[in-house]
């Protein structure tokens, strides 16, 4: 089952982002990302094959390069997200899903 956890903040939302995407995570997920914003570095994403591991454990290391007061946790059973693309707008990222009990 997919699932996302989004935060904005006036401070460093880092870790509220990434143990609310854990809580999201079980068995069975094949991919999860997160991406953070801060107006020094702009988006900062990663992306993670859940199949042959934990999200902890895969994500706990990419802590240190995030920073940001926004950003988004994407657990997918399908697709890698968080999607990063440019338009005539800016930069955007989105995240997608079935919704509950559609298989």
């Amino acid at each position: 089952m997919s699932g996302f956890f989004g935060a904005i903040a006036n401070q460093d939302c880092v870790y509220d982002v990434f143990y609310g995407t854990d809580y999201h995570s079980h068995l069975g997920t094949k991919r999860a990302g997160m991406v953070f914003y801060n107006k020094k570095d702009g988006f900062r994403r990663s992306i993670h094959s859940l199949e042959d591991g934990y999200f902890r454990t895969k994500f706990e290391p990419d802590l240190a390069k995030f920073s940001g007061n926004s950003g988004l946790g994407i657990i997918s059973d399908t697709d890698p997200q968080p999607i990063m693309f440019n338009s005539h707008m800016g930069r955007f990222v989105i995240g997608f899903g079935k919704p509950h009990g559609q298989y």
